[in-house]
């Protein structure tokens, strides 16, 4: 096997990347001085020994003197099922540390003044993760929402919308809409909730396409969450905002466009 394809499989198991590149490095020389291996790696001498050295605490490798010269070897392979089951340990340990931790991070957490939570997400991966919290919530909720639904439906996954429907009409969210008014949208209903219960559907409420053009979506969810997408494909970028003042103000211009959009 290749040492690069090694080195990548061995970080796949828990190695660091240089410390995977310099075990697939002295399993390739059979035993090496860490002046060779450093010139195999390219990684300067001094990081090499470092990381020898660390591989013979994990009883990964192992030293020998040769011309009066510390020269390292691999130990058995099978130290690597020791390696990965010491780290499951570790994680274990740190897991129940956390827990015992929790209460006391809590208490000081519920301490701090009321701000807003806000996270960050990027590419077609982070925009479903925002969908995803859309329903996610323990119990029944109206969603309001300003969207393009024409250009919504062309980015997400078609079995990602079906699911997203069906954890819709699980949880009861009802939901109200603004679109962009095209022939799409008129339909949405017809082509995209065709087998959603009635109340799942979107009631919603048209505004001129050319007056009103946008690539984004703004959501109210939730007890006091809003989410906002822009999903445009060269710029996908999703941010989700938890605060109660601002969801109450959000959902307050909501009806305001909403009487608007009726008029």
């Amino acid at each position: 096997m290749d040492s690069a394809v090694l080195a990548k499989k061995l970080k796949d198991i828990g190695l660091s990347e240089k410390a995977a590149a310099v075990y697939a490095a002295v399993l390739e020389l059979g035993a090496a001085f860490p002046s060779k291996v450093a010139e195999i790696t390219k990684l300067n001498r001094t990081t090499v020994y470092h990381l020898l050295t660390d591989l013979a605490v994990k009883g990964l490798v192992t030293e020998i003197e040769r011309k009066k010269k510390l020269c390292y070897q691999i130990e058995k392979p099978a130290r690597l099922i020791n390696f990965t089951k010491s780290q499951i340990r570790l994680a274990e340990e740190r897991a129940e540390r956390a827990t015992k931790l929790l209460p006391e991070i809590e208490g000081l957490y519920s301490l701090t003044p009321s701000k807003p939570r806000v996270r960050f997400f990027e590419g077609l991966e982070g925009i479903l993760s925002v969908y995803e919290d859309h329903v996610s919530e323990p119990r029944a909720y109206e969603m309001v929402a300003y969207s393009n639904v024409e250009k919504l439906m062309g980015l997400l996954p078609e079995r990602f919308v079906q699911d997203y429907i069906r954890r819709k009409q699980r949880l009861g969210i009802a939901t109200r809409a603004i679109f962009p008014d095209t022939p799409f949208s008129r339909k949405y209903n017809r082509e995209i909730y065709r087998n959603a219960a009635k109340k799942t559907l979107v009631v919603s409420r048209a505004i001129p396409a050319a007056d009103f053009p946008y690539e984004a979506e703004i959501t109210m969810y939730g007890e006091s969450k809003v989410s906002i997408i822009n999903f445009k494909r060269n710029t996908l970028i999703g941010v989700i905002i938890e605060d109660e003042t601002i969801a109450g103000m959000m959902r307050t211009v909501f009806e305001l466009a909403w009487k608007g959009a009726g008029a």
